[in-house]
């Protein structure tokens, strides 16, 4: 089974690098960008080019042409950032969600409700979480009835920093 999953996981990589459409491009393009993008050096960079654009600022006599150029720069720059950014934050984001859902699915006692709950309406979310909060508080309704005590709450935080801290 684990075989099989790994046979079509390498196939689809194959069928997606091979025909390097417009969509696999720009995932590397923003992928790569996003990278650079949030390096330290580039704000650095970034920093670099607004004291060099204020210390012109008495050459050119604070003129609007002179404040143009730094809206216009920052503005554009803004503009594709933003959606190169997002591009990446999805595909993580759906990866991700990939993988919880692979979890899901591999346990057995979990519940196979869970998978792509990600693309549930707000209303079915809200009605899932309902769910959730009433095991919540039937579980901890037993607990408090068969005389058992959730740890954490036990033990005061000062008790819990000194064990932890004793165990290290």
């Amino acid at each position: 089974m684990a075989e099989s999953n790994r046979t079509r996981y390498h196939e689809a990589k194959e069928l997606v690098q091979t025909t390097h459409g417009i969509n696999f491009w720009f995932s590397r393009f923003a992928s790569q960008t996003a990278q650079i993008v949030g390096h330290p050096y580039m704000f650095l960079a970034a920093v670099f080019v607004i004291a060099l654009w204020a210390i012109t600022g008495p050459y050119f006599h604070y003129s609007d042409t002179w404040q143009l150029i730094i809206n216009t720069g920052t503005t554009i720059i803004t503009f594709l950032v933003v959606f190169l950014i997002q591009n990446t934050q999805n595909r993580d984001a759906k990866a991700l969600h990939l993988k919880l859902d692979e979890l899901i699915r591999s346990h057995h006692p979990a519940s196979d409700d869970l998978i792509d709950i990600q693309k549930l309406s707000d209303e079915e979310l809200d009605a899932l979480e309902e769910r959730y909060a009433t095991i919540r508080k039937e579980c901890e309704a037993r607990r408090a009835k068969s005389g058992h005590r959730d740890l954490a709450k036990a033990v005061p935080a000062e008790s819990r920093a000194e064990k932890s801290k004793a165990l290290k």
